[in-house]
Formats: structure tokens, sequence, C-alpha cells
């Protein structure tokens, strides 16, 4: 239960991260895509998916039903060829996540 003693409706995960110098936009943007499409939407659990940016700064937003179908989703996206692909963008050591518990 989270500190609050409120009810986890949900996860959000929050993954933050900049590209690594002279990565494509829009090469990376059909990686995303990609990972959107054909990765997380089959996973269980999977609500909502949304990435954005703000000049060199970008995030990927994702709502899990829970964290063990968040932590699922690392496992499953190891190794597939859609989450490396995604990665191969990122400037190394950049990519940060965090997952928050939902209260309503």
């Amino acid at each position: 239960m989270p500190a609050g003693g409120g009810r986890v409706v949900s996860v959000v995960e929050i993954t933050t991260f900049r590209l690594a110098a002279g990565a494509d936009v829009e090469s990376f943007l059909r990686s995303d895509r990609r990972v959107q499409t054909e990765l997380v939407p089959n996973q269980p659990g999977f609500l909502r998916r949304t990435t954005a940016r703000d000049s060199e700064d970008w995030v990927v937003v994702v709502l899990w039903a829970s964290r063990s179908d968040a932590s699922a989703f690392d496992r499953a996206a190891q190794g597939h060829p859609a989450q490396a692909e995604f990665e191969r963008h990122l400037e190394s050591g950049s990519a940060e996540t965090h997952r928050y518990d939902t209260l309503d």
C-alpha cells in the first residue's frame, strides 16, 4: 500500500532520456512507433503509452495496470528487436525510469 494509505489503481512509468549525438530524430520516431505498435500493446496490463519532448529532453510515459505488469514488460523487452532498435538511439547512460503508484 502507498505511503498515504490510498488504494493503488495503476502504475505510471516515466522514462526520461536524451538522444545520442548525431541520432536521426525521424529514425528514432520510427523505432518509437515500432515499440508502441509491436511490443508494448501486446503486454498484459498495458493501458497507454505516449512519447513527448522538450528540446533535447525526451520522455516516454506508460500506464500499467500493476507493478508486476510493468516488471513483466521489462523481461519481455530484453532482447526484443524493436526495443533494441529504440535503445540504439539513446545517449548512453541518459535513460532513467521511475514508477509511481496512482491513487485515484
